[in-house]
């Protein structure tokens, strides 16, 4: 849709295919691979595989994961604010995985 859009309202003007670099071809790639059929593709292993409360902690965990990618591939500077709440929303999530837990019983 957005494609289509864009198209119509002009973006496609002066864009050429043969300009778009190497790089950009490959994260396009890594997104499509990683960010789509792996990331799905895991996500409805762990549907089956686990509580649906469980399985959604992960939207809270990601971000936490970013930041440590960004520190360790980017060099982006982690601020003792960024790591109290990292570690509040780990702290979240072990809460929850015990919360199920002991709905389970022993």
């Amino acid at each position: 849709m957005l494609l289509t859009t864009g198209t119509a309202f002009g973006e496609y003007r002066g864009f050429s295919v043969a300009a778009v670099p190497m790089r950009a071809w490959l994260a396009l790639a890594y997104l499509i691979l990683f960010g789509s059929v792996i990331t799905f593709t895991a996500y409805n292993w762990l549907l089956e595989h686990y509580e649906a409360t469980l399985v959604a902690t992960h939207t809270y965990i990601n971000p936490v994961v970013a930041v440590l990618l960004g520190w360790w591939l980017a060099n982006e500077r982690i601020t003792a604010s960024v790591t109290a709440s990292a570690l509040m929303v780990i702290a979240a999530v072990v809460l929850v995985d015990r919360g199920m837990a002991k709905l389970k019983g022993p």
